[in-house]
């Protein structure tokens, strides 16, 4: 709950002595430890580092991709050969926005067409993730040690891990939604700064909208950000929608917080039009962007649709041909995803529907081999690569919603909200297209705030901090009964989800296992 300090007028200032004075929140500049901070999110990042690059050429299909990777390793390598155009082979069309191709093309002009070569962004892509995790925490808790556990709880989780060890486009979506939320998380702590000082200048009601707030660099990051996610997949327009509701009600309780007159009517005069241009007009301009290889191309697909596909004239003739060409494109993927229908005949034997994502109920299975495997001790070996979440804190989704749904209904905790938009960002539009395929992989963007979310409980397990006491000149932390047990359950916790994250190993790895280990770990009938 928010702090109020007691700040009363300078003596002389008549009738206001005899009259309660106003109340002021306190200023909050987080955590003091910033060495500290760093040196955990560095040590930490080191150990994301070694558990997603150790084999990362393996496993193979015959030294080609496995799953997925077979459409966009080759795509990447196309963009970087031939002119920052690609064509896919197995659709006839491109079926997805050029910036993950583009990503993992950089890792193909580091290392080669290989395995190597079209996963290195992807690791790179999960190690930044979770230093992300660390820092957003950090400043939303103002705790480096929830930081802390935040990312642990994200190296050990086998989503993100899986997706960090393979070239496909979901782990730099979900870089860039998380990037773009910390930038809104560091946004509004900014506003707020800005917001105290005008009330200690006693600005803040000289108009009953209240200040304008100035250039906001960090909301505009998050609009650069938000337009390369939506460069990733076209689902990066739902954290688009989310997060631009979320950045105005910061900015509305930011307003009422330091008492302007009038603060939603502030906030629709000084702070929409500005969010408008930074996490709408933005990303689209980004979004445009990301096409510069396809615009100045010859041989791109679909580049020159005017005149052929299209029409030149018309009521849009006055649009220049390549964005009328681009949206005939666009238009053609989007007619290619609408038909990707069960009803249409669509049906893939790992599909699941998002109701089953939240506990990880459907996984997806993206390498299996049992032919020819050896290195278990039997006569059959079992490898595969499962896309699964650690169910020590995929399960315990439901009761942390829960929780965060009461927190904000009773302590009005903004953390548990900003978390909640994000994880119902990747989760609730996909609800509007169930008739869709859809896959376990659409959720990986989720795993960020879901951790975000378990770390807040741990914080509420933990407790307030322990007590200062300071006899005889020397400082003590004396921590209380609950305290100390609360530190013990977080303990536990943490220590089984490392646990359950290294039973998994063998199917997150491709580690030869046998037959019985195999079904060993298939815990529950749909993951199979």
């Amino acid at each position: 709950m928010t702090q109020l300090t007691d700040v009363r007028p300078p003596i002389g200032a008549g009738p206001a002595l005899s009259s309660p004075a106003p109340l002021r929140p306190t200023l909050d500049f987080g955590p003091h430890d910033r060495m500290r901070g760093w040196l955990v999110t560095i040590f930490l990042t080191v150990i994301a580092a070694v558990t997603r690059f150790t084999n990362l050429n393996y496993p193979t299909d015959a030294e080609t991709p496995v799953f997925d990777e077979k459409h966009y390793a080759p795509q990447a390598w196309q963009l970087l050969h031939g002119g920052g155009v690609e064509d896919n082979p197995a659709y006839g069309l491109i079926v997805h926005p050029p910036v993950g191709k583009q990503m993992i093309a950089i890792g193909e002009a580091m290392f080669g067409y290989g395995p190597t070569g079209w996963r290195f962004t992807a690791a790179l892509s999960g190690c930044l993730i979770i230093a992300l995790v660390i820092r957003i925490t950090r400043r939303m808790t103002r705790s480096t040690l929830l930081g802390g556990a935040a990312g642990i709880l994200l190296i050990a989780d086998g989503t993100t891990f899986v997706s960090s060890r393979i070239g496909m486009l979901d782990i730099f979506q979900a870089l860039f939604v998380l990037g773009a939320f910390g930038c809104l998380i560091v946004d509004r702590d900014e506003v707020l700064g800005r917001m105290a000082r005008v009330y200690a200048e006693g600005r803040s009601t000289l108009s009953p909208y209240g200040p304008r707030l100035g250039v906001r660099w960090w909301r505009f990051g998050a609009g650069l950000l938000l337009g390369l996610s939506c460069g990733t997949k076209w689902s990066g327009m739902y954290f688009i929608a989310f997060f631009g509701l979320m950045s105005v009600a910061f900015d509305v309780a930011a307003r009422r917080r330091y008492r302007v007159p009038q603060p939603w009517a502030g906030t629709l005069v000084r702070d929409v039009g500005p969010a408008l241009y930074a996490l709408v007009a933005i990303p689209l301009l980004v979004y445009l962007a990301t096409y510069a290889g396809w615009y100045a191309s010859e041989d791109g697909y679909d580049r020159y649709s005017v005149g052929n596909a299209v029409g030149v004239g018309g009521t849009w003739s006055w649009v220049p041909d390549a964005l009328r060409s681009l949206w005939h494109n666009q238009g053609e993927s989007l007619k290619f995803h609408e038909g990707l229908t069960n009803s249409a005949g669509n049906h893939h034997p790992w599909e699941s529907k998002p109701w089953s994502w939240p506990m990880s109920l459907r996984p997806m299975l993206y390498y299996y081999a049992d032919t020819g495997s050896t290195g278990c001790g039997k006569q059959v070996c079992v490898k595969a690569v499962m896309l699964i979440g650690t169910p020590a804190i995929w399960w315990l989704s439901l009761p942390m919603l829960a929780w965060g749904i009461w927190r904000i209904a009773t302590r009005r905790d903004w953390r548990y909200a900003a978390m909640l938009v994000g994880y119902g960002a990747g989760l609730l539009p996909w609800f509007l297209t169930l008739d869709r395929q859809m896959y376990y992989f659409y959720a990986v963007p989720m795993a960020p705030f879901l951790v975000m979310g378990l770390a807040l409980v741990l914080g509420d397990i933990l407790g307030p901090a322990p007590i200062l006491r300071i006899p005889g000149g020397h400082r003590f932390l004396v921590a209380s009964e609950r305290q100390s047990l609360g530190l013990l359950l977080v303990c536990l916790y943490l220590a089984l989800v490392i646990a359950n994250f290294i039973w998994l190993w063998p199917i997150l790895t491709a580690l030869p296992i046998t037959t019985d280990s195999w079904h060993d770990h298939l815990w529950l009938p749909s993951w199979r």
